[in-house]
């Protein structure tokens, strides 16, 4: 098993390799009915009871520096638009909650945290680095993916989010 710096290294070079490249395979395709533990109240939380709304996916660790900057973007995101029907979730991919729950104290969160401890969701999403941004439609359909966090590019996100809760809500199923 190789040591947990090694990971970090290997994830920083998959970053760096992949921070300006999404999988067009992933556009359009349902969103993964992935299963995951709210770290709150330890219950399940499943993606597809969200279906309705716009749902902002985003896995991070705690010792991902990027992950950190993009907290505070995901609580704007949340405060602002959960009204309309946006769903902020933050998958943690630590192995240890204990270094999630100390990176949560330096970077509050005010929307949903998750945990995927068996890193399901991550490999069912195809997670290639750290953070990840998937944004899901009402219908459940993956729309956008963005890899890598850059503050520049955070109101082109929130823009393509607000496009998504301002399509039509399609009320016959």
């Amino acid at each position: 098993m190789p040591s947990k710096t090694n990971l970090k290294l290997i994830a920083i070079l998959l970053f760096i390799l992949f921070a300006n490249k999404a999988d067009a395979t992933d556009i359009n395709l349902i969103a993964p009915q992935c299963n995951l533990i709210s770290l709150n109240d330890a219950k399940n939380i499943n993606l597809q009871q969200f279906k309705g709304k716009v749902i902002y996916v985003d896995f991070w660790a705690s010792w991902c520096g990027p992950c950190a900057t993009s907290f505070p973007f995901m609580n704007n995101l949340s405060r602002d638009l959960k009204a309309q029907g946006l769903e902020v979730i933050g998958v943690n991919l630590d192995e240890n909650l204990e270094e999630s729950k100390q990176f949560l104290e330096q970077q509050p969160a005010n929307f949903i945290i998750a945990s995927d401890p068996e890193q399901q969701c991550a490999k069912q999403f195809g997670l290639k680095a750290m953070p990840s941004s998937y944004l899901i439609d009402r219908k459940g359909l993956v729309r956008h993916v963005h890899i890598g966090f850059r503050p520049a590019e955070a109101l082109e996100f929130r823009a393509l989010a607000e496009k998504l809760l301002a399509e039509p809500i399609d009320n016959s199923k």
